[in-house]
Order: structure tokens, then C-alpha cells, then sequence
């Protein structure tokens, strides 16, 4: 066994004898620097502690699971117009409390122009009043808490390059301004689209923005959304497994072609799809 593998079982079994000894907990935040709109995991390791932990960022909660043997974790985010600097996550574990710093770094978006019908930037009053109706069922969904369903890490669903980045901002017609809340993932009509993880199909509909939509629920907050699609393969209700065929891509909606729209939500916020997909779970 080389110097590296013996360190290694050395450091683990000091760790394991604190634990024990101590009855303390050791708990830390990954990655601890993020951009705005990045998620980042929790993780809790060393505690006895039968009850789920309690965690909260500016009054806002976070949501753990069981990731192991007296291992708990929670998935979170900031959202995209968080400023630059410290911010204090305050823990509680059992009943021991303990304060982690998550560093917020600065990030400039990349600005896009888009020339799309009028009809699609400057909406009349019936299709305001449309958009503004799914609005209201969209954060009615994204508020609802379930149990954890997803396994481990989350996977692009369709392993194309990346068109259009989370954050851009983008000008309509020289005249409208949208912040682009997940990322556009170049495509062929008809590709198959697949679940990023295990989820709970909560939506199946043709909204005005997004077009052929699906919305998976992963528990503790999480959802990951599909957008543009040309069909569905799944229904409401339905339980997928990560990397099940959910639908294929198409340019429903306001879009300029093919392609496959994914957002994240944590906690009801917009988060990076690609940060979450880089987070070890």
C-alpha cells in the first residue's frame, strides 16, 4: 500500500475516534465559493443525531436526507441577483449549532440579441392574461416540498453543447429585456430528451413561453424542467428513473428552432443546471 492509501485510513480512523469521543459533527458546504444562481450541497457527517438537521440562509430553508450512515445533505442556491460577498448559513444539528460562510463571487452575463413574431415579445391583453395564469400554477408547484426521490448525482438530458447559458441576458426585438433562467441545449427535432434524475411527473402541458413542457419533482425542494419539446413520453403522476426517455425536442413555444430548454428549481428559486449537475452528491 503506498504512503497515499495509508495516510488516508490514518486521517479516517482520527476522524472516526473524534466522532465518537467528541460526539461532535462535522459539517461543510460544496463548493463553498459560487456564482450567483449556483447551487451547492450541505453535507453533515459525524452526528448521532436521529432528527433531520435545520439550515437556513437569510430565513430561507433548506431541506435535508439521509446520504449515509449518520450522514445527512441539502441541496442549495442563491439566487441570480445575490450581490457579491460573505454570506452566513446557520446550522443546527440536534442540539449543537454552528454558522458556515458560503463566499457569493462576482459574475458578468453574456448579453444576446434575439429577433423573434411581435406577437411572442409584446403580448396583447389575452395572452398576458394566459401567462400570467400559468405563472400563478408554476409557483404553486415549485413551493410544494415532497420527500427526496432523486439518486445521487443529476445528468444533462440531452448531451449536446450548450447554445445559450443560465444568466444571459438577452434583448427581444431591440426593445425587450429576459434574463435566461436555465440553459438552451442545441438539438435535432425529435431527440430524445431524457430525466436528469429520478422525479415524480407533476406537469405534462403547452404553456406560452415554454411550449411542450415537463416538470419533474425530485423532492426537497428540486425540480427540473423541460421546455420546447415537439412530444411527451410521459404522463402526470407518473415515476421516472434517472435517464428515462420523458419527452423530444422540438421548438414549441417562444423559440427560435429546435433545441431543449432546461431549468432547475432549489427551493423556488432559478438555479445553474449546470452547477447542480456538477455537484457531488
Amino acid at each position: 500500500m503506498n504512503r497515499y492509501g495509508i495516510a488516508f485510513q490514518t486521517s479516517a480512523i482520527i476522524v472516526f475516534f473524534t466522532c465518537i469521543t467528541a460526539y461532535a459533527f462535522h459539517a461543510e458546504i460544496s463548493p463553498s465559493e459560487i456564482k450567483p444562481g449556483d447551487a451547492f450541497v450541505i453535507k453533515i457527517n459525524c452526528t448521532n443525531t436521529s432528527h433531520l438537521p435545520a439550515a437556513s440562509l437569510k430565513g430561507r430553508r433548506f431541506y435535508f436526507s439521509r446520504c449515509g450512515e449518520s450522514c445527512f445533505a441539502a441541496i442549495g442556491t442563491v439566487g441570480i441577483r445575490t450581490k457579491p460577498g460573505s454570506y452566513i448559513i446557520k446550522l443546527r444539528v440536534g442540539k449543537k449549532t454552528k454558522n458556515l460562510q458560503l463566499i457569493v463571487t462576482q459574475n458578468s452575463f453574456t448579453t444576446i440579441k434575439l429577433t423573434l413574431p411581435d406577437k411572442q415579445v409584446f403580448l396583447c391583453k389575452k395572452d398576458i392574461k394566459r401567462v400570467k395564469k400559468e405563472n400563478k400554477r408554476l409557483k404553486q408547484i415549485f413551493q410544494k416540498v415532497s420527500q427526496s426521490h432523486y439518486e445521487e448525482s443529476f445528468i444533462l438530458p440531452l448531451e449536446n453543447n450548450i447554445s445559450t447559458p443560465f444568466g444571459t441576458k438577452r434583448i427581444l426585438n431591440e426593445k425587450w429585456i429576459s434574463i435566461h433562467r436555465g440553459v438552451d441545449v442545441t438539438g435535432k427535432d425529435g431527440e430524445e430528451v431524457k430525466a436528469s434524475n429520478t422525479g415524480r411527473v407533476v406537469l405534462v402541458e403547452k404553456l406560452f413561453f415554454g411550449g411542450n413542457t415537463i416538470i419533474l419533482d425530485h423532492g426537497l425542494g428540486i425540480y427540473t424542467i423541460y421546455m420546447h419539446l415537439s412530444n411527451f413520453n410521459v404522463n402526470v403522476g407518473e415515476m421516472v428513473s434517472k435517464g428515462d426517455i420523458i419527452g423530444f425536442v422540438g421548438s414549441s413555444g417562444r423559440s427560435t428552432g429546435p433545441h431543449l430548454h432546461f431549468g432547475v428549481k432549489v427551493m423556488n428559486m432559478s438555479a445553474n443546471p449546470v452547477s447542480l449537475i456538477e455537484l457531488n452528491l
